[in-house]
């Protein structure tokens, strides 16, 4: 409904959430704008469109190749990302997905690896990239979790051998973890009655994928992103809006 007011497409969204038994929410570094995060590529990027101080592109600097050979290189934006979503706190986009849960099965595929999710109270997410908190040492067996990077040196070593740390999150160049993967398959396998892109602008095939095959299969589907993606000019509703706002919409009628 390219040319319906807001207000008739939160309402069009809200009848669609009504009826929908399993829906599949898959989300992008848009959803926490609200809660101060950078977008990244999105309006208002922190790196949309520029190359760090070395002057590489930062999906170079945050590469897993980069990481072996320059690691202080990796961990500056590492730590720079960190920064930003220090003390973020999840907005009423995050929170909306996790009451909604309270009324069918919802499944969240997310892209973000701020944590704020399952902050929100969102149980297991699907967080495809990992998550900034949980860090490994790529020399030994050890594992950990730090509240925030405040108090790492840059790059941070392992207590027990010296070998160099990495939080567990999806570098480019990467694989994706096979465990997030085999659970987004077992989700996709089972099926969804409604699926919502939000806050993503969906250039990796695995994050447009759910949304073309629910296309494919009669699926209703909704985008919720004030920018274009690559799934705007496909999607059944397209709410030019921000997260926080339509997703509050959304539930506001839901709980009237």
């Amino acid at each position: 409904m390219p040319h319906a007011s807001p207000d008739s497409q939160l309402d069009a969204a809200a009848d669609l959430c009504r009826a929908a038994r399993r829906i599949l929410f898959v989300t992008g570094a848009g959803i926490s704008a609200d809660s101060g995060l950078p977008t990244y590529r999105g309006i208002g990027g922190l790196y949309d469109g520029n190359v760090t101080d070395e002057g590489h592109a930062i999906e170079e600097a945050l590469s897993g190749g980069m990481l072996a050979a320059r690691p202080e290189i990796t961990w500056k934006y590492l730590a720079q990302i960190e920064a930003n979503c220090r003390g973020a706190r999840p907005n009423a986009a995050h929170a909306a997905i996790a009451w909604l849960a309270g009324r069918a099965e919802v499944t969240v595929l997310t892209q973000n690896i701020d944590g704020l999710h399952r902050a929100a109270g969102t149980r297991d997410p699907i967080e495809i990239h990992g998550t900034l908190h949980k860090l490994r040492c790529t020399a030994c067996d050890w594992r950990g979790e730090v509240a925030d990077y405040a108090g790492l040196s840059i790059p941070p070593v392992c207590t027990e051998c010296g070998g160099l740390l990495r939080p567990e999150v999806v570098l480019f160049g990467e694989a994706l973890p096979p465990a997030a993967v085999a659970r987004l398959i077992r989700a996709l396998e089972r099926g969804f009655d409604l699926v919502f892109s939000v806050g993503t602008t969906s250039v990796f095939p695995y994050i447009a994928a759910p949304v073309v095959e629910a296309l494919r299969g009669g699926v209703p589907t909704v985008e919720i992103n004030p920018g274009e993606s690559s799934v705007s000019a496909y999607v059944d509703h397209r709410l030019r809006l921000g997260a926080a706002q339509a997703l509050a919409g959304i539930r506001a009628r839901l709980e009237t």
